[in-house]
């Protein structure tokens, strides 16, 4: 397909998301532009978009190789969605929060779409706000650079504040986990914040969710109905969690897409400052240095094929990240990566009582160990600080371990 690149809606430290028309048609679609060299998630997502068609996924146009200012490039072609995220729209919407009509209205066209790549025997592995763009009819889920086939070994992906316990303690990352990251997205919508409340970076969110026994928390403005339907997205164990198929009969659901209800959003989004992406046009346009940028992701690898120190290791490398707020541009997505990671260049740690100094580029983080353990339930508390003090007596960093009472014995 003959094309033409227009202005860009989106910039990443190596991606860029710009508007195209066909030369042939003048049909608008957008493109994912990245060097030929880093384009793994985005050959990944082609393969992915273009074996699938569901009018509640964004559809895949095409691909293809050029050549501009001296750089390859890999393209990928997808439809265009002059709205925006959903991100964007709960951001525009007064109070940050979504009517729960509409909410149910969305929930409905995304789990159709997950119904559907449920039984392709995909998993998305990163559903959130951010991934689901507003188009004229409706909502559709986009970004498969996380996904993969459910039989598929390898590393977990996705973001830490919507990961599912079994996927944070890197066990299985299977259709359930997408149900979990469903509950997560609709906590978002209702309450306009994120679904886990007083955490600061990935290493704590991902042990509270994956080793103690809470549950993010449901606003108190919701519906029964609404409720409950949470309540069978956001059980602990996977086996307990409904499927997308069980939850699209859940009375919470209205049903089919109401363009009316939408059509305020959508009016109200004209008057915002919401970009007409593709993608969420914070999460591209980062301010970031390179070495802290989004794009710079990493793997945790599964529980049977690693340590507890290895896993610490691999999250340890995330705390250079910035810190979590709602801004999108904060949260990071972990993905699997084939980059060297004896390549990274480790800031030099400051000894501080008490502290846990680890750092990537430019930013050093901080834990204290003493917050760290009063923060969490008491039963997991031994377990995390063993795993943190091994990984600390694997790679250079600074660690005062507590007193021996605190801990249990290594083997």
């Amino acid at each position: 397909m003959d094309w033409t690149r227009g202005h860009a809606i989106g910039h990443g430290s190596t991606a860029t998301v710009s508007v195209a028309t066909s030369i042939q048609s003048g049909d608008v679609f957008a493109v994912k532009s990245v060097e030929l060299s880093q384009s793994e998630f985005l050959q990944r997502e082609q393969q992915i978009l273009s074996s699938i068609a569901s009018p509640f996924i964004v559809s895949y146009k095409g691909c293809d190789i050029t050549r501009e200012n001296n750089k390859v490039m890999y393209n990928l072609f997808l439809e265009y969605m002059p709205n925006g995220t959903l991100g964007n729209a709960i951001h525009a919407n007064d109070g940050g929060r979504l009517d729960e009509s509409l909410i149910g209205n969305y929930t409905y066209q995304i789990l159709r779409g997950l119904d559907y790549v449920h039984l392709k025997g995909l998993v998305h592995c990163d559903i959130k706000s951010s991934n689901i763009l507003v188009g004229q009819n409706g909502v559709k889920i986009a970004d498969f650079g996380c996904a993969k086939r459910v039989e598929q070994a390898g590393p977990i992906a996705g973001t830490p504040m919507f990961m599912a316990p079994e996927v944070a303690r890197g066990e299985d990352q299977g259709f359930a986990s997408d149900i979990w990251a469903l509950g997560c997205t609709v906590i978002e919508m209702v309450s306009g914040g994120t679904p886990w409340h007083n955490v600061s970076d990935p290493v704590s969110t991902i042990y509270r969710v994956g080793y103690s026994d809470q549950l993010p928390e449901f606003p108190c403005c919701l519906s029964e109905e609404a409720r409950d339907f949470l309540d069978k997205c956001l059980r602990r164990d996977p086996k307990e969690r409904w499927t997308a198929s069980q939850l699209l009969k859940h009375p919470f659901l209205v049903g089919d897409f109401n363009p009316h209800v939408v059509k305020q959003v959508q009016e109200s989004n004209s008057s915002s400052n919401s970009p007409t992406s593709i993608l969420d046009q914070g999460l591209w346009n980062s301010s970031l240095d390179e070495s802290e940028s989004l794009e710079n992701l990493v793997s945790i690898p599964s529980s049977s094929e690693s340590s507890a120190s290895e896993r610490i290791r691999c999250l340890s490398l995330l705390s250079g990240a910035p810190s979590w707020g709602w801004d999108d541009r904060n949260w990071i997505t972990i993905r699997g990566n084939s980059s060297d990671e004896g390549d990274t260049i480790m800031d030099d740690i400051e000894d501080k009582d008490g502290i846990v100094s680890y750092g990537l580029g430019k930013q050093n983080s901080h834990i204290d160990s003493k917050e760290l353990l009063t923060s969490l339930d008491s039963d997991i508390s031994n377990r995390i600080i063993n795993d943190i003090w091994a990984s600390c007596k694997y790679r250079k960093v600074s660690f005062v371990k507590p007193p021996e009472s605190r801990l249990i014995s290594q083997s």
